[in-house]
C-alpha cells in the first residue's frame, strides 16, 4: 500500500479549474465524486470531462462549504458529514431505542448468551487484525472451554476477550490517562517483547506504521508529547463542543485519535478498538455489547488502512474514516438483527423439543441443540459456564440432566467429566 502522492497547484492551474467550473458536465462530475467522497487516488486515473487536477480542486472547495474543524495538538481535523452519514447514525439511533430493542428483548435469555459470542468474536477479529494466527474456530473453541492460551497469538485473544468483559463495568469511569494505561496493559499482559511496555507510554521514537512490503505508513508524534497529546485526548472525549458531534462519530474521532498518537510501543490498534467501544458505552449505545466491529473491519482491513492512510494524506480529513466506519456499524447491525431473528426461529424450535422431551429447560434444550451440531467434539462444564454465563453447579446440574435422560453420553478425559451427543436417549423428534 503505497502513500498517495497529492497533487500540486500553480495559479494557472487554479485559474484553469475555475474556468472549467462554467461547464455543468463538470461540476456534476465534481458533486458525483463527492457523493461517494473520493480520494484524489480513486479520481486521478478516472475518465472524467476535464482534468481530475481540476476536478480534485473543484471538490476541494465544496467539501470546504461543510466542513467542521476539530482541534487537537498542533493540527487541525476536520470532517463534513453528508446525509448518508446521517442516515446511517440515524439507522443506528432508531435500531438501539425500536425495533432492534424488542426484538433483542423478545429473545429472553438469550440476550446475555448473545453478548457473550459478540465479546468473543470481537476479541478474536481485533487480534487477527494485528497479526493472531489462528483460526477463528480453534481461538473460539479455546475461549468457549476456557483451555490455557497455547502461545502468544491465543493469550492475545484471550486478553482482548477479558478487557472487552471489563469494559462495560468502566463505562462510569472519566476517561483518563491512567484508564488508557490500565485498558492497554490488560489487553498486552504477556504479549510484548518486554513486559515493561505494558502500560507504559512508549519512550522513543523507533515506532512506525508499515505496511506488509514494509513501507512506511505513518510517523507517529514525538514521545515527549505523548502525555500531553493523551491528555488532551482525554478533554475532548469528556468536552462540549460549541457544535454537537455525535456521539458514535466522537467515538469514531477517538479511536482514530488514538491510533493517530500511537502511545504505545504495541497494542495501539487494539486499544484504539477498545477504546471507541468504551465511549459508545459509556454514552449509553448498549447495542454495541451485540455487535462485533472488529470482525467486519478484519473483513475489510484494507479499506480500514486506507481510510488511516486517506485521512492523514489529505489534510487530515476525517471524513475518510469515520465515513468507513459507519459503513461498518451498518453491516453489523444488519448481522445482529438478522441473528436475532434466526434465535426466533430456534426458539419456536427449542419450544417444540421441549415438548417432545420431558421437562429439559430451555437452556438444557440449547446445549442439547450445540452437542447435535458438533457430535464428534464433547462439551465441559467450563464451556457451558462460559457460554451461558452460569455458575458450575448450574453447568454441571443440566449436562447430567442430559445424560440421565440419555441424550448424551459422560465421560472422563484426564481429570474432568466431558459429554458427547448420542446417548442411550437417541436424539429428540424432528419438527414435523
Amino acid at each position: 500500500m503505497k502513500i498517495p502522492q497529492m497533487p500540486t497547484y500553480t495559479d494557472e492551474d487554479e485559474k484553469m479549474a475555475w474556468e472549467m467550473a462554467r461547464d455543468m458536465d463538470v461540476i456534476d462530475a465534481v458533486f458525483a465524486c463527492n457523493k461517494k467522497y473520493l480520494h484524489w487516488e480513486e479520481i486521478k486515473y478516472r475518465k472524467l470531462p476535464a482534468d481530475p487536477k481540476h476536478i480534485w480542486f473543484l471538490m476541494k472547495v465544496f467539501r470546504a462549504r461543510n466542513t467542521r474543524s476539530v482541534g487537537f495538538g498542533p493540527w487541525k481535523f476536520r470532517f463534513a458529514l453528508d446525509d448518508e452519514c446521517w442516515k446511517k447514525l440515524h439507522l443506528l439511533d432508531t435500531s438501539a431505542g425500536g425495533s432492534l430493542a424488542s426484538m433483542i428483548d423478545a429473545v429472553g435469555q438469550d440476550k446475555e448468551r448473545y453478548i457473550v459470542n459478540s465479546l468473543m468474536e470481537e476479541a478474536i477479529a481485533s487480534s487477527q487484525i494485528e497479526g493472531a494466527a489462528t483460526t477463528r474456530v480453534a481461538a473460539k473453541q479455546m475461549l468457549q472451554e476456557r483451555k490455557k492460551p497455547r502461545n502468544r497469538d491465543e493469550l492475545m485473544i484471550l486478553n482482548n476477550y477479558l478487557t472487552m468483559k471489563e469494559v462495560a463495568g468502566l463505562r462510569g469511569e472519566p476517561l483518563s490517562p491512567e484508564l488508557v494505561r490500565r485498558l492497554h496493559a490488560m489487553i498486552t499482559r504477556g504479549t510484548l517483547e518486554d513486559p515493561a511496555y505494558e502500560g507504559a507510554f512508549r519512550e522513543n521514537d523507533d515506532i512506525r506504521v508499515v505496511d506488509s512490503s514494509g513501507a512506511v505508513l505513518h510517523v507517529p508524534p514525538p514521545h515527549e508529547e505523548i502525555e500531553g497529546l493523551v491528555d488532551e485526548l482525554c478533554a475532548f472525549a469528556h468536552g462540549e463542543e460549541e457544535e454537537f458531534i455525535h456521539p458514535v462519530v466522537k467515538a469514531i474521532v477517538l479511536h482514530f485519535l488514538m491510533g493517530y498518537i500511537h502511545p504505545f510501543n504495541d497494542g495501539n490498534g487494539r486499544c484504539a478498538r477498545t477504546l471507541f467501544y468504551w465511549y459508545v458505552l459509556k454514552q449509553d449505545y448498549w447495542l454495541f455489547e451485540y455487535m462485533a466491529i472488529s470482525r467486519a473491519i478484519r473483513e475489510s482491513r484494507g479499506q480500514y488502512k486506507r481510510a488511516y492512510l486517506y485521512t492523514e494524506t489529505d489534510e487530515n480529513d476525517l471524513t475518510y474514516f469515520i465515513r468507513y466506519n459507519l459503513d461498518v456499524i451498518e453491516k453489523t447491525i444488519e448481522e445482529v438483527r438478522a441473528y436475532i431473528k434466526e434465535q426466533q426461529e430456534k426458539q419456536i424450535e427449542a419450544l417444540h423439543l421441549i415438548e417432545h422431551a420431558g421437562d429439559l429447560n430451555l437452556r438444557q434444550v440449547e446445549i442439547l441443540k450445540m452437542l447435535m451440531r458438533r457430535p464428534e467434539r464433547p462439551m465441559t462444564i467450563k464451556e457451558v459456564m462460559e457460554v451461558f454465563g452460569v455458575a458450575y453447579g448450574t453447568a454441571r446440574s443440566d449436562l447430567l440432566r442430559l445424560a440421565g435422560a440419555g441424550y448424551v453420553e459422560k465421560r472422563t478425559m484426564g481429570k474432568e467429566f466431558v459429554f458427547l451427543y448420542g446417548g442411550s436417549g437417541g436424539a429428540p423428534p424432528s419438527r414435523p
